[in-house]
């Protein structure tokens, strides 16, 4: 019987596109720095930033959806017979070929051997359904990252008879076996992004980007610190890329780290890299949903004071005259879950040494900051949950940090969502994950128990008055 592909394909891989993330980046003159460890951030500081390069936004998409930047896939031949055609609500405008009867996350393209292949794109992370509508650069917090995808992918070959299908399904599945063991999430709905890009940097030559079964660094640990993935449309205002402002110089060179999978050469990576400027201009575009719900006008004027005063330092401003701090905040001032922040997976070591090295190095860098950004709001009502780790299912939650549930759970539905308290309706819970004997409710469960799992931090908001905690949220509707 043949399947829907979105039941497959929450492949660790498509981890590495969250590296096609969400924000401008800093000046050039920081490209090839090598900052290892992270820096000692006692203080605020605010991320300067750069000219990028210029770029075509309807290019940008027309490469974003039907380009095969990441190099392979499930040859076309099996997963046409595997898998049918998407649905029209999960199909996207201005795909050609196969793509046009496959679903928004994954592209149909030839590698370069002559094989077409269907593979997840960058949307696999940065698209999502919202009140059953797909939104184009909303991150992905549904998708399963706590199975192996290489068993499955391994199925296909039963579907193969020419060798060099084979040999591409081979590639892929080897790929997936490299970076499964490290991308294995507690629950669902969060992204192990860094720890796949320590292993595909860990596997490959930095110089020729050539790749070796065996690994050229020591690799990650297994246990995955999660992110929550932004939305895109935060690319207009921030100047570095990531949590942690590590991505700094040319925007588009990082995001063509999503080829870091099965591109395995410096001259294909380059030829990638020659569109990903106006792929960056086509994210940079990309606008927030608005608020599908009725507003309290006279209440959202309240809460605009009301953030103004207590939120627009960090945060800014927004309305006719918009302004963005781009302030990345110490550990010790948010407070929120340390371990991305202390140097998890790529943004620490010899990984943070090997970027800066390679062709990606040549005109970006990552450096570690020992702190969080404090993202501009514009579309936060979207983006539940929250915190950088998305242990917080609800704004309300945010904002009286004694409200927030150790343990929960929500039913993944895109329209089960309160306008209340702006997010998802979840369930609190007596017990974690450890005491769930079913595995597939345990890996519904957020367990903010476990490491980087933490729903601490960001307490601003307990010194308001419940009267002013709800204006906010009411302002918040409007942005």
């Amino acid at each position: 019987m043949r399947v829907s592909s979105l039941a497959l394909l929450a492949l660790p891989f498509a981890a590495i596109v969250a590296n096609c993330s969400s924000m401008p980046a800093s000046p050039a003159s920081d490209a090839g720095a090598d900052s290892a460890t992270p820096a000692d951030t006692t203080h605020p500081m605010s991320i300067a930033g750069s000219t990028q390069r210029s770029g075509d936004p309807t290019k940008g998409y027309d490469a974003l959806v039907n380009e095969g930047y990441v190099g392979c896939g499930m040859p076309w031949t099996a997963w046409s017979k595997a898998f049918a055609s998407a649905p029209e609500s999960q199909r996207l405008p201005g795909r050609r070929g196969h793509s046009e009867q496959l679903a928004y996350n994954v592209t149909a393209f030839k590698t370069p051997a002559g094989v077409e292949v269907v593979s997840p794109n960058c949307l696999s992370c940065h698209a999502a359904m919202l009140q059953g509508k797909l939104v184009v650069g909303l991150g992905n917090t549904d998708q399963d990252y706590t199975n192996d995808p290489a068993a499955n992918a391994s199925l296909a070959m039963f579907f193969l008879t020419e060798q060099a299908e084979k040999d591409e399904l081979n590639k892929f599945v080897g790929r997936l076996k490299a970076v499964a063991p490290y991308t294995r999430t507690e629950t669902i709905g969060v992204n192990p992004a860094d720890n796949v890009a320590a292993v595909l940097f860990a596997h490959r030559d930095r110089k020729t980007l050539a790749w070796s079964d065996t690994p050229l660094l020591a690799l990650p640990p297994k246990v995955v610190v999660p992110v929550d993935v932004p939305p895109w449309w935060r690319m207009s205002k921030k100047n570095a890329m990531f949590y942690t402002a590590a991505g700094r110089g040319d925007h588009g060179r990082i995001m063509t780290a999503a080829s870091t999978l099965c591109v395995d050469s410096v001259d294909i990576a380059r030829s990638i890299d020659a569109y990903f400027g106006d792929v960056r201009a086509y994210v940079a575009s990309i606008k927030p949903p608005k608020y599908p719900f009725a507003i309290d006008e006279a209440l959202a004027a309240k809460g605009r004071n009301v953030f103004g005063y207590n939120c627009s330092r960090c945060h800014g401003t927004y309305g006719d005259a918009p302004s963005y701090p781009n302030l990345l905040l110490p550990i010790a001032d948010v407070g929120t879950d340390p371990a991305l922040a202390s140097g998890a997976a790529q943004f620490a070591g010899e990984y943070v040494t090997w970027f800066n090295e390679s062709f990606f190095g040549e005109t970006s860098n990552l450096r570690s900051e020992n702190g969080y950004y404090a993202p501009p709001l514009d579309g936060i009502w979207a983006t539940a949950p929250f915190l950088h780790n998305g242990s917080v299912p609800t704004i309300a939650a945010l904002l009286e940090s004694n409200t927030r549930p150790k343990y929960w759970t929500r039913t993944f539905d895109s329209s089960d969502y309160n306008a209340v308290a702006l997010g998802w309706n979840f369930t609190a819970l007596e017990n974690g994950q450890d005491a769930e004997p079913d595995p597939a409710k345990r890996i519904r469960i957020y367990d903010t128990t476990k490491l980087g799992y933490a729903a601490t931090g960001h307490t601003f908001g307990d010194a308001l008055s419940a009267g002013d905690r709800t204006a906010v949220i009411e302002y918040l509707k409007t942005l």
